[in-house]
């Protein structure tokens, strides 16, 4: 075989691999990928996912977030990006305590309510996290209490409600806001909240549990009078512009955010 044929063959063989490789990437995560401190994909994926398995939930979100900055053109982006939401939920929700929390003794006299109000956090999200099955907390004990400030984001142009954690995205819901914009923009506070809310429209008193109460299972007003986050009887409609004016979400979502928002929350809502 003389040189130009070896030559042939071997830009022939390397332009096969490059296709090999491109296909093998567009059908997901790409074994041969490194990012950009030299990591490997598939071996930083690989470690997040067994740090999962065994129930490290804090080195698997991290796991997941280096993944999100050391390959950030990947098509799995957006996947990774579940993944963290959804640890980081997992944590808040678990007794880890993370660098946003403390550990906490019990003392005499203490209540959910009183340690709540102390940490600015709430009394359902401390017992979640600590599988509390009632109010009564023990003297002595050590539970997880959530210390870090919450805010939301409410995009408008994307229906998009983003909840963070001293400014780091915690998790982003899909919302309804105001048919014709009118979702009011600017900074507002979480003043009251209420399980189960009856509807007071045009004179009218609509109870929950009905299914004309577009309420949903969940309200949390602002200090803008009639306007709030709440659940919806419409979930088909949540990423649209449809409400009165209100922010909606899914049930499901408006009671986890319940669980974990206290009152004097900042909202910020943007066009």
């Amino acid at each position: 075989m003389n040189r130009k044929t070896l030559i042939i063959v071997a830009v022939s063989v390397a332009v096969l691999l490059g296709i090999f490789v491109l296909l093998r990437c567009a059908k997901g995560p790409c074994p041969l990928s490194k990012g950009k401190s030299g990591v490997s994909l598939s071996g930083l994926l690989n470690q997040a996912k067994d740090l999962q398995n065994k129930g490290d939930l804090l080195a698997a979100r991290d796991a997941y977030v280096r993944l999100l900055n050391e390959f950030t053109a990947s098509n799995e982006a957006q996947n990774w990006q579940k993944k963290v939401e959804e640890l980081n939920i997992k944590l808040l929700f678990s007794s880890t305590v993370t660098p946003k929390s403390v550990s906490y003794v019990i003392r005499p006299g203490d209540t959910l309510t009183k340690i709540a109000r102390e940490f600015k956090t709430t009394p359902e999200l401390i017992a979640k996290s600590n599988n509390l099955a009632d109010a009564k907390i023990i003297p002595g004990r050590k539970i997880k209490v959530w210390s870090a400030p919450f805010t939301m984001l409410v995009d408008k142009s994307q229906n998009t409600l983003t909840l963070k954690s001293d400014e780091e995205v915690v998790k982003v819901y899909i919302v309804s806001t105001g048919k014709n914009n009118s979702t009011p923009v600017g900074t507002y506070k979480i003043t009251n909240k209420l399980v189960n809310p009856t509807w007071f429209k045009s004179g009218a008193v609509i109870p929950a549990g009905s299914a004309d109460n577009v309420l949903g299972t969940r309200w949390m007003g602002f200090d803008l009078a009639g306007y709030g986050i709440h659940g919806t009887t419409e979930p088909q409609n949540l990423g649209k512009q449809v409400t009165a004016g209100c922010v909606r979400l899914g049930n499901p979502d408006v009671e986890e955010l319940y669980t974990i928002i206290p009152t004097g929350t900042e909202v910020t809502i943007i066009d």
